[in-house]
């Protein structure tokens, strides 16, 4: 693995926000749902998709506080364009997991 600097780090926005909206994303090319975040009034409504149908429903992630990377470029994933990339870790099984805040958070903080 290569080191990065605490600068290269810096440059890297990771923001809160809440799922607003999600739907199954059928067109993909592996199962997946996209959803719709918002990060507060400084960024917005971002919309993504994440390979996550093992532990998450779409009715499962409305409300949910997510993390995600904000400042990458747009992303066009089959039909849809994704604007951000929300984080998570691989379950024993190599599932997805996503990472949030365990208490509710105002939406827009940046990950310290």
């Amino acid at each position: 693995m290569a080191e990065i600097t605490f600068d290269d780090f810096l440059q890297v926005e990771i923001r809160v926000g809440r799922v607003l909206r999600a739907e199954p994303f059928p067109e993909a090319r592996k199962p997946a749902i996209k959803m719709w975040i918002d990060f507060g009034a400084e960024i917005g409504e971002k919309k993504t998709s994440a390979q996550i149908t093992a532990h998450y429903t779409p009715e499962d992630l409305i409300g949910k506080q997510v993390m995600a990377v904000v400042n990458f470029p747009p992303r066009q994933i089959g039909p849809f364009m994704s604007e951000v990339l929300v984080l998570g870790l691989p379950d024993a099984t190599g599932e997805i997991v996503l990472i949030g805040p365990d208490q509710d958070v105002p939406i827009g903080g940046q990950m310290h």
